[in-house]
């Protein structure tokens, strides 16, 4: 029988699927954005082996995609415009879009990440180390992770993103969890769990020429 956690990353895996990934053109964008400068096309297409219009065309199914006045990416679960999770790795000071992100990064990345975010309830902060295999060093170790399975997948970032918080502990997250009764709430240890299957799950690639 499936856990509870593979259980929940199967309903999730449905709902958001790899449209709004890319699979193939995602984890080298995250890479790019992780040495905290602004990507560009052409450094997209160099990373992927993908042609310029391949890359436009493949951005345009990532509507919550961050730009800057330039038209350089500065935003796709990692971004350089602050938000209320600090992502720190490799000596840049990033964000992500929501506390699961903090979570799966450093495996995509291939190096170890300090996080800091505030309770979502309390504005409390929750420290805590991500390696690419582990997490480890929360405080409070009662941490928690919400989660989410979003209906409406116009924006990935207003319907599930923006719903995923970190919280102190069970009690902190109660209210939250009234609010939103299809929610769930998980120990960190267990979100990161989620996290790495979720992230197994989208990095399937898709044969070339089959991504659009």
């Amino acid at each position: 029988m499936n856990s509870p956690i593979q259980q929940l990353a199967d309903r999730l895996n449905d709902t958001l699927g790899t449209a709004h990934t890319q699979p193939w053109l995602w984890p080298s964008l995250l890479r790019l954005l992780a040495h905290g400068e602004p990507v560009t096309l052409d450094q997209l297409a160099t990373a992927t082996g993908r042609s310029a219009e391949e890359i436009r065309h493949a951005l345009q199914a990532m509507p919550d995609t961050e730009y800057d006045e330039h038209g350089r990416i500065i935003g796709s679960g990692i971004t350089l415009k602050p938000t209320p999770h600090r992502f720190e790795t490799g000596g840049a000071t990033l964000y992500t879009w929501c506390a699961l992100d903090t979570l799966i990064f450093p495996a995509t990345l291939g190096q170890s990440a300090q996080v800091e975010s505030p309770c979502h309830s309390t504005g409390a902060p929750i420290r805590l180390t991500v390696e690419p295999d582990r997490v480890r060093d929360v405080e409070p170790q009662t941490g928690m992770v919400s989660i989410v399975t979003p209906d409406d997948l116009v924006s990935v970032r207003a319907s599930f993103c923006n719903h995923v918080h970190f919280f102190a502990d069970a009690d902190a997250a109660a209210p939250w969890l009234a609010e939103h009764p299809g929610g769930s709430v998980l120990p960190v240890a267990d979100a990161y769990q989620l996290g790495r299957q979720l992230d197994a799950a989208q990095s399937e690639e898709p044969e070339p020429g089959g991504c659009c």
